[in-house]
């Protein structure tokens, strides 16, 4: 199962993120324009057994992909979910290129497969 890159465009959430059973491909993509490290992305492997933590900014899109057979993820946010804020970017778009840890076609969400483009996507000043 994949989560593609969802963040909220107003009521921005930072996140702490850490997984309890399992095991997950974790990406964090900057998209604040003004910021030099724009469009740029970082992953980290997060399991229950090597007990990291991933601090994900307000201004951040951010993704995961399940690379278990069973994961548990928990998040701690700065702000509560406003659905009607949440955005989400493809999470295969060709300009930010991740590479993802996968073989085939990832399991998706409906919400993932209709995700934009970066370019397309409303991002933060």
């Amino acid at each position: 199962m994949l989560r593609g890159l969802h963040y909220q465009i107003r009521q921005p959430q930072g996140k702490l993120i850490r997984v309890m059973a399992g095991e997950v491909f974790d990406v964090a993509v900057d998209i604040r324009r003004s910021s030099p490290t724009f469009g740029k992305w970082t992953s980290t492997m997060l399991s229950a057994g090597n007990k990291k933590m991933l601090w994900v900014p307000p201004g951040f899109a951010h993704g995961f992909l399940v690379t278990s057979d069973h994961a548990e993820v928990q998040y701690k946010t700065t702000d509560y979910w406003a659905p009607q804020h949440e955005r989400c970017i493809l999470w295969n778009d060709r300009d930010l290129a991740i590479s993802w840890p996968i073989k085939g076609e990832p399991v998706l969400s409906q919400k993932d497969r209709a995700g934009l483009a970066f370019k397309q996507a409303e991002v933060f000043p």
